[in-house]
């Protein structure tokens, strides 16, 4: 497979994670587990529930290995400098733009949320919006990935720097250990370690951003292990992606039993509030093995099957950077409308999910696509064919 084919792979399983990312904040209205958070609506489902836990596990590695692999081949070709000037205009001027403005639009959705909780009627009262445990009432918000995301470049470029001093060779065989454990199978088991010393400090042994600006250790560690794979996925990627796309379906098969057994452990014991560190710390084993068995799974069955481009997909992974940074609005904004539909959690869902994509796609082509907020996210929306230019063809692939 060449290198073209390799990047519209890439870009098209970057399209449905996006994708996927609406799913997710659709069913946090819905789910039934116990949670602070203010956009809950009066109908519940396990399927909420199920579908976060799903897709939690693969989504946000997936995407930080590929902002990895994307990162890196750009300071391959460009240098340090070229990628965190890169960077700045991709992560930190637009973080700069939409944070305050979400800030407060999602605050005012909140405010309303929760005064339907309350009274079941349409209001603002940001009294009642619950203080979430352990999160600042000033937040990263759903920006916390191009947040962390900068700090990881900025981390890699100074590491860049200082490794002029290292020896060659332990250079090399510090990437090549990262290559072995990316072709073995029990490179998983090894990965899966530091991420779950890390899980188990939390509830079920799942890392949940809390949004912090000052950042946790735990996040840090966990998100930046897999942006560090991406960027050795990079050095190797002739070896790596073609034992994910021979092994892809083994990857997948193989995931599944875990993610069972992360189930019932966490059906069986993550609800009881003296669950102890070991638990967790095996719940978040067994979930962050799934993590790393779904996404290398996921990158060979993109590699193999969709090794194209694809109009549909090609469309969807433009508009992703726009559509992550509004579609709160969507989730929380058409929650709220259909608060006292007659729908089931389930019918609701499906309403959100649907009306917050149309809402996002539609604003993009009508309001962003072609227009100076469009060539402000992601340069030009025009794909170049001459060459295998990781920024030209996907300029900002590694930015959501």
């Amino acid at each position: 497979m060449n290198t073209n084919q390799r990047l519209h792979s890439l870009d098209n399983l970057r399209a449905i994670m996006m994708w996927l990312g609406i799913v997710v904040h659709v069913s946090v209205n819905y789910m039934e587990s116990p949670a602070p958070t203010p956009w809950r609506d009066s109908q519940t489902s396990l399927l909420a529930d199920l579908l976060i836990v799903f897709i939690h596990a693969f989504r946000m590695p997936v995407f930080f290995i590929l902002a990895g692999f994307f990162v890196a081949m750009l300071v391959a070709r460009r240098g340090i400098a070229a990628m965190l000037q890169q960077r700045v205009r991709k992560l930190v001027w637009p973080f700069m733009l939409f944070w305050p403005v979400l800030f407060i639009g999602m605050a005012l959705l909140m405010a309303v949320y929760a005064h339907l909780n309350a009274y079941g009627t349409i209001g603002v009262d940001f009294s009642l919006i619950p203080q979430i445990p352990g999160r600042a009432k000033v937040s990263l918000l759903h920006l916390w990935f191009i947040y962390y995301l900068f700090l990881y470049c900025l981390v890699y470029a100074l590491l860049l720097r200082l490794s002029a001093n290292i020896p060659s060779g332990w250079q090399e065989g510090l990437a090549r250990s990262w290559k072995i454990l990316g072709t073995n199978w029990w490179g998983i088991l090894l990965l899966s370690l530091p991420l779950a010393v890390a899980g188990g400090f939390y509830r079920n042994g799942m890392v949940i951003p809390l949004g912090s600006f000052l950042p946790d250790i735990a996040e840090f560690i966990h998100s930046g292990l897999f942006f560090t794979f991406g960027i050795f996925l990079d050095r190797y990627q002739s070896e790596i992606l073609e034992n994910f796309t021979r092994k892809s379906w083994l990857y997948l098969i193989a995931g599944l039993p875990v993610f069972f057994l992360f189930l019932k452990l966490s059906k069986s014991f993550g609800s009881a509030e003296s669950t102890g560190y070991g638990l967790q710390w095996a719940m978040a084993y067994l979930y962050n093995g799934v993590s790393w068995l779904w996404s290398f799974a996921l990158i060979g069955l993109f590699l193999r099957y969709l090794p194209g481009r694809n109009r549909v997909l090609t469309y969807m992974a433009d508009s992703s950077y726009w559509v992550y940074l509004v579609h709160m609005l969507g989730t929380m904004g058409f929650g709220i409308l259909l608060y006292h539909s007659p729908f089931g959690a389930i019918g609701r869902m499906i309403c959100n999910i649907l009306l917050t994509t149309l809402f996002c796609l539609l604003s993009y082509h009508l309001l962003i696509r072609h227009r100076f907020m469009g060539r402000f996210l992601n340069g030009s929306t025009k794909k170049t064919t001459a060459g295998p230019d990781a920024e030209a063809m996907h300029s900002n692939l590694g930015a959501q």
